[in-house]
């Protein structure tokens, strides 16, 4: 049970922080600032449910896809650490990598902004789907794998959940305030990317040096 609990705690920790919901929020205000509130609640209802689906996909089939085209799992895991760090790195600066969006491209998007670019890449982006496939490939049984899936759902209702009370939140903790949850969120992502980068690049090191 022990296990269970810890492996639920690490998906819903590293699922929530790359995700970045309260990153997210100050973009999906600016982007529905002219919708009313009907329409703004099936935006963020219509995001959620597709990185729900995105991220459940490519939990279930990143194998197949490693597999055609020859990756390793350790090679994603430093890959995926990287892209963690990087993160991190500017979340703890309170910088908002995933809000790289221009003015124009934002016009661009409103005809469907809840799939481009809510779901894809804020809120599934590659951090994330990257985090899916590592979990799904260290879950050792079937409990484990719905146990992720369960993490999965339960972290995008949360992102449901605070982008629809994305105003009342925002008003409530203030720039200072996300400023401040944005930096410590990035300090669990870097050392979760320690945390891959080094139980990635362990046994590739083991194998050239051909240490058993």
């Amino acid at each position: 049970m022990h296990e269970y609990f810890a492996f639920a705690l690490l998906g819903f920790t590293s699922f929530f922080t790359l995700i970045n919901p309260l990153g997210v929020m100050p973009i999906y205000l600016s982007m529905t600032a002219d919708l009313d509130k009907e329409m703004k609640k099936r935006t963020a209802r219509k995001a959620t449910i597709v990185s729900f689906i995105i991220l459940v996909l490519f939990a279930i089939t990143g194998q197949l896809i490693f597999k055609f085209f020859g990756i390793t799992i350790n090679s994603l895991k430093v890959v995926g650490g990287v892209i963690f760090f990087l993160m991190g790195q500017d979340m703890l600066q309170a910088r908002l990598v995933r809000a790289k969006i221009s003015e124009k491209e934002v016009n661009s998007y409103t005809n469907d902004i809840s799939i481009t670019p809510l779901a894809i890449p804020m809120i599934c982006g590659p951090g994330a789907i990257t985090n899916a496939i590592l979990m799904m490939d260290t879950a050792e049984s079937i409990v484990f794998q719905g146990i992720l899936i369960i993490v999965i759902s339960i972290v995008c209702f949360a992102t449901y959940l605070i982008l629809l009370n994305s105003t009342r939140i925002y008003n409530l903790l203030g720039e200072t305030g996300n400023n401040i949850l944005m930096r410590l969120m990035g300090l669990i992502v870097m050392v979760i990317a320690v945390e891959f980068i080094v139980s990635g690049l362990t046994p590739i090191i083991r194998t050239i040096l051909k240490i058993e």
